[in-house]
């Protein structure tokens, strides 16, 4: 923009090109004058809404009563939903069941399953990351008591 005054005051300056830069400038006004506001095409903007919501996951909490809500369960890994299981309302030797059946699941996606309190367990699909461990924080406020 500087550069162009500069050259327009010393007799410099490409008018054939500002011409140019007009006439294309007049021809989309002229375009855009004819379609509704809100279908104007305009490919240099993003709306931040569609960026937020293709990038959401979603964490499925499970209370499992008996052993066939694993597979709903296993559904939700294969949708790349992590779930978090309590199994507070199960038998233990119902429990186990379903846990050798989510680590099948998990271990055929490549994901990771993780044990997160008593009876309480995380799954979660590959494109899932955690840090950290709950249990390492349960030892030291055990050892702190």
């Amino acid at each position: 923009m500087a550069f162009d005054k500069l050259g327009r005051f010393f007799g410099i300056s490409n008018d054939d090109d500002e011409l140019e830069k007009e006439e294309y400038a007049t021809s989309n006004k002229d375009e855009n004058e004819n379609l509704p506001l809100n279908s104007v095409s305009r490919d240099n903007i993003v709306s931040i809404k569609s960026g937020l919501n293709s990038a959401k996951s979603k964490i499925v909490l499970y209370e499992p009563r008996v052993y066939s809500d694993a597979k709903d369960v296993a559904q939700n890994l294969l949708n790349n939903k992590a779930v978090v299981i309590n199994f507070s309302r199960m038998e233990d030797s119902s429990a186990r069941r379903i846990v050798d059946f989510i680590t099948g699941t998990v271990y055929a996606l490549n994901g990771e399953i993780q044990r997160i309190g008593d009876k309480i367990f995380l799954a979660t699909p590959p494109k899932f990351v955690t840090d950290g461990k709950i249990s390492d924080l349960v030892d030291k406020k055990d050892n702190l008591s």
